[in-house]
């Protein structure tokens, strides 16, 4: 597929990685493996307020095909066929849910040197519609997107946006909840942080006049080792460590707490992601 201006999700997606990305208050074990064959296997097992839960997920790679499938202790199946290449510029996925016979969604992508387009439809009598477009080129792009619901004929989505990329940098501006809230962001990367980044962005609601100001920075402390930390206007502070053990192995160690309330009880979270 060619390289273009990318999909309208992806607006800002670097930012929002750096701010969100391994952040968790949860523990959170997982153990992956993989085989010369294209088969790969993922076990995970989450302890969230007390509660447990996991899943277990299969991948095959076949030529242009991938085939992934997950079984949860909800006893949910979630199945999803992705196929490349039936044309050069385009890629198309469908999945479908277990028991939920009405959750199978059919959705196509193609890429142009100029624009991108996206649409997914659900597989059931009265089907929502999801659309989405880009113009431009991997250094700048402006795209909408829009979802539409044919049993009741209306909109309940759009966005549209403004993204900006250079080696060093990504900025985005993007309109959405049908207008009421804009978000602007900025990263950028810098030699002194080792291969880091620092990170800004503004989140608007316009219905309620509420404004949030989100600053971030990820610093590599030697190639195996990664620190990040965050903090906004309301007082929310969140750090992490990230520790490569081995190759693709990682424990993550994080924490949060409400810098204007200090008597709470700070959250911690730790992850365990092995691959032998």
């Amino acid at each position: 597929m060619k390289k273009g201006p990318g999909l309208f999700s992806d607006f800002g997606k670097k930012a929002k990685d750096l701010l969100n990305k391994d952040y968790t208050s949860d523990q959170k074990f997982t153990i992956s493996s993989s085989s010369y064959t294209g088969l790969a296997l993922v076990s995970n097992i989450v302890n969230k307020g007390g509660l447990s839960s996991g899943d277990v997920a299969a991948q095959y790679k076949h030529q242009n095909a991938v085939v992934d499938f997950k079984l949860d202790t909800e006893s949910n199946i979630l199945t999803t066929l992705t196929i490349t290449d039936l044309h050069p510029s385009a890629k198309t996925v469908a999945s479908f849910k277990l028991p939920d016979y009405n959750s199978g969604k059919l959705e196509v992508q193609y890429f142009h040197e100029h624009a991108t387009v996206a649409t997914a439809v659900g597989l059931k009598k009265s089907p929502a519609v999801d659309f989405s477009a880009t113009i431009g080129t991997p250094g700048i792009a402006f795209g909408a997107e829009a979802s539409y619901v044919t049993s009741s004929g209306e909109f309940t989505k759009y966005n549209a946006g403004v993204n900006m990329t250079k080696p060093d940098s990504n900025a985005s501006v993007v309109l959405a909840d049908k207008g009421d809230s804009l978000k602007v962001s900025y990263l950028h990367h810098l030699n002194q942080l080792n291969g880091g980044a620092v990170v800004g962005e503004i989140a608007r609601k316009f219905s309620t006049n509420e404004n949030t100001l989100t600053v971030g920075c990820s610093y590599l402390v030697d190639p195996h080792t990664l620190v990040k930390a965050k903090l906004n206007n309301h007082g929310n502070l969140g750090a992490l460590v990230q520790h490569e053990l081995r190759p693709k192995s990682f424990l993550t160690i994080s924490g949060a707490f409400d810098t204007k309330a200090l008597e709470m009880t700070p959250k911690f979270g730790l992850a365990l992601s092995l691959k032998p």
